[in-house]
């Protein structure tokens, strides 16, 4: 295989990290309004839009910053261009930063019930097919892992065989919607699906990213997994409730 993996479209040949990028908000998108229209939504319809509007500013510009406090390192050293270092996005700042939007939108609109659960599935789903994205990408998306001697090692085009770190986050979220599917219904709050969601991935980001050849300037750890340690300490009081609950307790409602 040779990376990038140029998708064909007709008579177009699509770059992989623009195809499933694209893909993975549509197909996103897509089941959120399924399970809306299946699953009790506790938003109202005059609030709605407001709420997804703060999601997607936030999560624009999350994503753009955590990129940049990530890749300073880099763009100083000459590893990264430019246009690089300022058109890069980062995941976790996309999620940290939807949801400071989400609950900024909610202050200003009045909305004090909790709206995250239905996003969970619907994440899961964009972050998988975006991470295929990453990995056809190849070199080019700085999401690859270090060197290994494993036998699921790939060589993305410079001779080293190396940890796809893309396909572990993408398993890793058939898991998490898996877990999120049977938890379902049984959790103590409103929005504690969502809150074991963000807890799950931001846990899991600070372990993989052990894996991958990122400067860490700071007592050994990148300026991502700095922002992974903020955002479990945001979720540090829910802890004990989301990992220590009795079942059959009746969901409570949430203001956040």
């Amino acid at each position: 295989m040779t990376f990038p993996l140029y998708i064909p479209l007709g008579p177009w040949q699509v770059h992989p990290h623009f195809f499933f990028e694209t893909l993975a908000y549509f197909l996103g998108a897509r089941l959120y309004f399924v399970l809306k229209r299946r699953w009790a939504d506790p938003l109202q319809s005059s609030t709605r839009l407001g709420v997804i509007a703060g999601a997607a500013l936030g999560a624009g510009l999350g994503s753009r910053l955590v990129h940049l406090l990530d890749e300073w390192p880099l763009w100083l050293e000459g590893q990264v261009t430019t246009a690089s270092l300022l058109t890069g996005k980062s995941l976790v700042g996309g999620l940290l930063g939807g949801l400071l939007g989400v609950e900024l939108a909610k202050k200003l609109l009045g909305e004090q019930r909790s709206t995250g659960d239905l996003f969970v599935l619907p994440l899961c789903l964009g972050i998988f097919v975006g991470r295929l994205g990453c990995f056809f990408t190849g070199l080019e998306d700085h999401t690859y892992g270090v060197a290994t001697s494993l036998p699921w090692g790939v060589d993305f085009g410079d001779g080293v065989r190396r940890h796809p770190t893309q396909l572990y986050e993408a398993a890793f979220m058939v898991f998490v919607a898996a877990l999120s599917l049977v938890l379902r219904g049984r959790e103590l709050r409103q929005g504690d699906l969502f809150r074991r969601f963000m807890v799950l991935d931001l846990t899991f980001r600070l372990g993989v990213d052990l894996l991958k050849p990122d400067p860490r300037p700071l007592l050994g750890l990148s300026g991502i997994q700095w922002v992974c340690v903020a955002g479990l300490l945001y979720y540090a009081r829910d802890l004990p409730r989301l990992w220590l609950r009795r079942p059959g307790l009746p969901v409570q409602t949430d203001a956040r």
